[in-house]
């Protein structure tokens, strides 16, 4: 999975698995994956001006997660 370089807040890079519907988020305390996440969600995140408050407000208490690293 390609990893997309990210800034901001605790979000380093973020990647996602259209087949597998997981988003991939490396974060400064680790990696995770969250299940679930739609390909649309994904694009909001990948061109927010704010991807760290994207990903707070729309994704982190959204979606079910599990720490990978």
């Amino acid at each position: 999975m390609e990893m997309k370089r990210m800034t901001g807040g605790n979000l380093r890079a973020a990647g996602y698995d259209a087949a597998r519907r997981v988003l991939v988020v490396e974060l400064n305390a680790g990696t995770f994956e969250y299940d679930g996440v739609t390909a649309d969600t994904w694009r909001r995140l990948a061109s927010a001006s704010s991807p760290w408050s994207f990903f707070r407000d729309n994704i982190d208490e959204e979606y079910p997660a599990k720490r990978i690293r």
